[in-house]
């Protein structure tokens, strides 16, 4: 079954659902997920126009390296498999954006909103999501030395239709990365490699860390009110308050010093 970006909108509309049940009954070999409708010098020259709009726009597979979309509208847009590294994206939007294992190492990306945007098994080495709006979908997406600095990757907890939204990093390798400041409220990061990761003052209430890898992390002044930590390794924390982790949910069943 094939879905339409009008049948996509109109299932988000229609129940509160997950970040990932969108990718539910879409083709992904389809020409809509795989093929490009413009080429790079296109897309450039479509840029130059006043208040351009590639909203919706297919784009997969094109190397759109360097890129400045700044501002832009790539809501809906087909990115997948796309080359953005070193792309600047500041203040684009880019939610419900399909950008499957895309490669945007390097890229910024401050400010932007990737409400919902599909970035599952994307190569995002130190891209830049300062306060950045990115409840998106990161499953084993390549997070290292990413800078989440304010970003917002929280459920919308106010909005019942929009509860269950909310940042997903199932799996993600975020070594290094930087959440400091960060809202993640009840984000997933499940079995994700948090290796070194600074989470200083970062909301993680009721986030699931439940198997992830916190080795060598930073959580001075964070929050972990309810997170679940089930089987997540908690050893060598830097500088870390061990009250910070007493609110947590399963401490006694995860790995720490």
């Amino acid at each position: 079954m094939r879905l339409t970006s009008a049948a996509i909108l109109l299932s988000l509309i229609g129940a509160p659902i997950s970040a990932q049940s969108i990718m539910a009954g879409v083709d992904l070999t389809s020409p809509a997920m795989t093929e490009a409708t413009m080429t790079r010098d296109e897309v450039i020259a479509a840029l130059a126009a006043p208040h351009a709009d590639l909203s919706g726009a297919r784009l997969n597979g094109l190397d759109l390296s360097g890129v400045n979309f700044k501002g832009v509208n790539l809501r809906l847009a087909r990115l997948n498999g796309a080359d953005l590294t070193g792309a600047l994206l500041d203040g684009a939007n880019l939610d419900q954006a399909w950008l499957l294992k895309a490669r945007m190492d390097g890229a910024s990306l401050r400010g932007a909103s990737l409400f919902q945007a599909q970035l599952i098994g994307a190569s995002l080495k130190s891209a830049d999501f300062t306060d950045a709006r990115a409840a998106g979908n990161f499953n084993k997406a390549d997070l290292t030395g990413a800078i989440f600095v304010g970003a917002d990757l929280g459920a919308e907890l106010g909005n019942q239709s929009m509860g269950l939204m909310r940042g997903d990093l199932t799996g993600a390798n975020a070594r290094g990365a930087d959440f400091t400041g960060a809202r993640l409220v009840r984000t997933v990061l499940s079995f994700a490699t948090l290796t070194d990761t600074d989470f200083s003052g970062a909301d993680l209430s009721t986030a699931n860390l439940a198997g992830a890898d916190l080795t060598g992390a930073r959580l001075t002044g964070a929050d972990l009110t309810e997170a679940d930590v089930t089987s997540a390794r908690l050893s060598a924390l830097v500088e870390t308050d061990p009250a910070v982790l007493r609110p947590a949910l399963n401490l006694k069943r995860a790995f720490h010093d």
